[in-house]
């Protein structure tokens, strides 16, 4: 086992927990909590990409992924259930994703992305999916509000690919940059924006869907 590998274990270890207490305390706490985040993203992406016809764009798109969290959770029904649930299953992605790649590898997924391949991909699928039906029978989580059926876990699928294509194309804006990090704040991730690039897209994807579509969970 390397360094850096039980760098990133230790790190999630404090990490999700950590961010899992902001989410469901919510009012000021998460307010902050997300200012906080927001604040060092824009920091980071600023690095990567001053001096890039890209730059003003990526600010755009980070405020509105922000802002979609910020509604999600003090605006829409379902208290914290949504941004718990959108969290975990972007989380899980890439956990399954970074096992399953190191332990089976394969075919690359794509070349802006070296260290991606396809066993990484269907890992990130796998694990998302196993763990999400845990959470959803875990009636002190989820309060009896959620439901495993064929509509629960498309969109499951639905927002791993998006976190996934969201990890592929920060990773290819790194690659514009030529820097293999957008930060060193996390030990064994990087930057704050290498950890959660997957879910700067879910969260205003995922609010599309319940916007326009009227898609509910709770």
């Amino acid at each position: 086992m390397n360094n850096e590998f039980v760098k990133r274990i230790i790190s999630s270890i404090v990490l999700i927990p950590f961010t899992f207490f902001f989410i469901i305390q919510g009012s000021v706490l998460f307010n902050l909590f997300i200012l906080f985040c927001f604040l060092i993203i824009s920091f980071e992406w600023h690095m990567m990409s001053k001096k890039k016809s890209y730059n003003l764009i990526g600010y755009l798109f980070i405020f509105i992924s922000f802002y979609s969290i910020y509604i999600l959770r003090n605006e829409y029904p379902g208290d914290y259930l949504y941004v718990l649930l959108i969290t975990s299953i972007c989380i899980f992605t890439d956990i399954g994703g970074y096992i399953f790649g190191k332990i089976f590898k394969g075919p690359k997924l794509t070349k802006f992305s070296p260290n991606k391949t396809y066993s990484g991909m269907l890992g990130g699928y796998a694990l998302s999916i196993f763990f999400t039906i845990i959470l959803f029978n875990n009636d002190i989580i989820f309060l009896n509000k959620a439901e495993t059926n064929l509509n629960s876990l498309l969109f499951v699928f639905v927002i791993s690919t998006v976190s996934q294509l969201g990890d592929i194309l920060i990773s290819y804006f790194k690659r514009l940059s030529n820097i293999k990090d957008t930060g060193k704040i996390i030990p064994g991730h990087g930057g704050l924006l290498d950890r959660v690039d997957g879910m700067i897209f879910a969260f205003p994807f995922s609010f599309m869907i319940f916007s326009v579509s009227g898609f509910r969970y709770f």
